[in-house]
């Protein structure tokens, strides 16, 4: 939420933070941490660490701790070896996956959880033990992931028995565990889950093999989970055989925006899930035909869109207006490699990290694609903007305010032209003090002039210098000789 800036060293992790000045506020002792992650209402932070074990043939140790962030006090640590640590625990995906530990929905912070050997395991924060003391059982599941307002998991687990047994995602409510909704997918070779930012809709990309397993295809499940009984419609591209490369949500909306087809120029597609003549249907808003794109970045707000073509594509950018389906710009930031919109929705940074030898820096753009800044810098690695704190206002009152937006812009149009009024008043205040200022200055030294009027007159025998007609100009020519020299210059014949 912006409240903090942490730092990693090798002793441990340390927050800076204060209004007026920028102190550090405490530090969280964890020799040799490696990573760390707040949970999302920043009470609390998660470090890690491996460690090379004294026998080569021992697998790494991890330790992972977790502090109360205002206090610095140490709430639980979890250590082991790395393979219970690995993504789905000992026989799992192979490699870590950081976090370790997601964070449950909205910014209560009361669960987290961690993907084991056919379980998970989801804490709560007041005790910082198992919720009901016991692991959540799911035979073989490889991934879950948290609402982003609610504690809601939705889980994958693949198909098994050579395809007798569906693979299936789950939605399943904390902390009664109860299951809310379940759909069985056929013929699933991999699947991702994505939630919408509001935690109104969950999009399940899922690739199907086609009949004959040699090739996939993909389409998406999508969980409308604010409405009765979760309703869920499948989306099949117009072509289905079009390879999906980037999906993304609308934050805080209704809309998604899908690069699928080929390269060199993919299609980029736009979807509402509620279309004008049935809110209970997804319907297609429009399709970009062959775009030098293959990452999605909406606005915080939503209603904007930058489609970017990063590594191969060498930094191509298009500002897009979702609301109009107009193009407002386009332009190219030269291999740049991260995309980043301000917290507010104005503003887009695009960066060139020293991923690459050349060209190292980050351009700020207007978020319909004026180039407003351009920095370079050797060896640059990384671009953050300060997260900005949640409103204090509720999401009706934003509603509310969006809607009689004309009503308030006059308000504070009067409210701003009585201030610069006030401030030209000031100003005029100002220039009328340094006038009268000046002049009594220039008066203080005319008094002074006629005060030493008769002493310079006695100094000049009585005759007046202050009247410049009194005084005649004359030019004189004076000549005078400075030097003679005398040289006896011989000719020779």
């Amino acid at each position: 939420m912006g409240t903090y800036l942490a730092t990693v060293h090798r002793q441990g992790a340390a927050v800076w933070g204060g209004a007026n000045t920028f102190n550090r506020l405490m530090r969280y002792a964890h020799p040799q941490v490696k990573l760390i992650d707040f949970s999302p209402g920043e009470k609390f932070l998660v470090t890690y660490s491996s460690h090379e074990p004294s026998n080569p043939r021992d697998a790494n140790r991890v330790v992972i701790n977790i502090f109360d962030v205002r206090t610095g006090k140490m709430m639980r640590d979890f250590k082991g070896s790395a393979d219970e640590f690995a993504v789905g625990g000992a026989g799992g995906v192979a490699g870590n996956s950081w976090p370790v530990f997601r964070w449950g929905g909205g910014k209560e912070d009361k669960y987290f959880a961690k993907l084991g050997k056919n379980m998970i395991s989801v804490y709560e924060t007041e005790t910082f033990s198992l919720i009901d003391k016991k692991s959540l059982k799911v035979e073989n599941v490889v991934d879950f992931s948290w609402s982003p307002t609610d504690p809601i998991i939705a889980l994958f687990v693949p198909e098994l028995g050579g395809g007798n047994q569906p693979a299936r995602v789950s939605l399943v409510q904390m902390p009664g565990k109860e299951e809310l909704r379940q759909k069985n997918l056929f013929s699933i070779s991999d699947c991702k889950m994505y939630w919408q930012s509001n935690g109104d809709y969950l999009a399940v990309k899922a690739d199907r093999y086609t009949k004959t397993k040699k090739s996939t295809y993909t389409g998406f499940e999508l969980f409308r989970i604010k409405e009765r009984d979760i309703p869920i419609e499948v989306l099949e591209l117009d072509n289905k055989n079009d390879k999906i490369i980037a999906f993304a949500w609308e934050p805080k909306g209704h809309r998604f925006a899908v690069i699928h087809g080929d390269n060199p120029r993919p299609d980029v597609s736009f979807y509402s899930m509620r279309s004008t003549h049935n809110l209970g249907r997804v319907a297609k808003l429009t399709t970009l035909k062959g775009k030098q794109a293959n990452a999605l970045f909406w606005s915080p707000g939503g209603r904007f869109i930058v489609l970017a073509g990063l590594k191969g594509f060498n930094g191509q950018l298009e500002f897009f207006n979702v609301d109009e389906l107009e193009t407002m710009a386009t332009a190219e930031h030269f291999m740049a490699t991260d995309v980043e919109w301000d917290p507010t929705g104005r503003y887009v940074a695009t960066s060139v990290t020293s991923v690459h030898e050349m060209e190292n820096g980050f351009n700020i753009w207007s978020f319909n694609g004026k180039l407003l800044y351009r920095i370079l810098k050797d060896h640059f690695f990384q671009f953050l903007w300060r997260p900005r704190p949640p409103s204090f206002l509720t999401p009706e009152k934003e509603e509310e305010i969006a809607r009689n937006l004309k009503k308030y812009s006059k308000k504070y149009e009067a409210e701003d032209q009585d201030v610069s009024m006030l401030l030209s008043e000031q100003d005029r205040e100002k220039r009328r003090m340094l006038k009268e200022e000046w002049e009594k200055w220039v008066s203080e030294w005319r008094r002074a002039q006629e005060e030493e009027k008769l002493e310079r007159q006695k100094l000049r025998d009585g005759e007046a210098s202050d009247e410049e007609e009194e005084y005649e100009a004359k030019e004189v020519e004076v000549e005078e000789v400075l030097d003679v020299s005398e040289e006896v210059l011989s000719f020779e014949e």
